[in-house]
């Protein structure tokens, strides 16, 4: 999304849009409300094309929040399109495209339109594209080489350094976005774009998915391992049930310990708290025995 990497872009878009791309506006214009508390949101691009001009609103998520959220952007967008013009035409596109994971349909692309149950289109100029990024690189993991070549400009968006390789020495424009990630990932600037709330959420997240993963894993394979091993001297059944013991004591000690350690590093009871699901109490516990 920058004026040196304008040919990456087109090289992108029109893999996925199927068009020819003449020229590509950036658009930093804030789209104007009326509520204070509703957040702000930029125009991405605007294309000059060989069927027209197209607005495109780029995001990458699928959380449950996000089509409904990505939904009345989109609306907006095309209320503030239509609103400033002269007259009411569809001559802009306006087009959405998402980068999505975890999705349970099959389909590599689907597109979506306002249309009624015989497909008949309310509106031809509002369109949504999701990108099964899953489904994309699995062409990439059965070395489908004509499924890679024919899709190759998505499917280098999810590839590493080491894997870009092999699809850069057939395509030029693949080896242009090889070095340029390579810059990026190099480029001490680019961590910057992360805001310091999103870093600390991020950071709260991983210590939470971290303790609860570490603690009970070793916990309870340590556990299961001891009362197998006296379960084979003294029974299945007792070995089982003071290996279960064990790990869930093991479990706790782990957890207790990772606690300390948020205390120690400046997180209050109550973060801790809403953060990991663990009672107050016992986080009380634990800063006592700190103590």
């Amino acid at each position: 999304m920058n004026e040196k990497n304008k040919d990456l872009l087109i090289y992108l878009l029109e893999g996925i849009l199927k068009v020819k791309i003449k020229e590509v506006e950036y658009l930093n214009l804030e789209q104007n409300v009326d509520n204070i508390y509703v957040k702000r949101k930029h125009f991405d691009l605007n294309l000059k094309t060989d069927v027209g001009r197209i607005q495109v609103e780029v995001n990458a998520s699928d959380l449950g929040y996000v089509r409904p959220r990505n939904m009345s952007y989109l609306c907006g967008i095309y209320s503030h399109h239509v609103l400033k013009g002269q007259n009411y035409n569809q001559d802009t596109k306006i087009i959405q495209i998402n980068f999505s994971y975890h999705l349970k349909d099959r389909e590599a692309l689907r597109i979506y339109y306002v249309q009624d149950k015989t497909s008949k289109k309310y509106v031809e100029n509002f369109i949504i594209y999701e990108i099964n990024m899953e489904k994309y690189m699995s062409f990439w993991y059965t070395r489908d080489v004509q499924a890679i070549e024919k899709n190759k400009e998505i499917i280098m968006l999810d590839l590493g350094l080491e894997e870009l390789k092999t699809l850069s020495k057939k395509d030029r424009m693949v080896a242009k976005y090889m070095e340029e990630i390579k810059r990026v990932n190099e480029d001490p600037d680019f961590y910057e774009f992360i805001s310091a709330e999103e870093d600390n959420r991020k950071i709260e997240n991983s210590i939470r998915e971290e303790m609860i993963e570490k603690g009970l894993k070793e916990g309870l394979e340590r556990g299961l391992k001891q009362g197998l091993e006296q379960g084979l001297a003294q029974g299945l059944e007792q070995g089982l049930e003071q290996g279960i013991e064990q790990g869930k004591e093991k479990a706790k000690k782990e957890i207790e310990k990772i606690v300390l350690s948020m205390l120690e590093e400046g997180l209050d009871i109550n973060t801790i708290s809403k953060y990991t699901k663990l009672e107050k109490k016992f986080i009380e516990n634990c800063q006592k025995q700190g103590k």
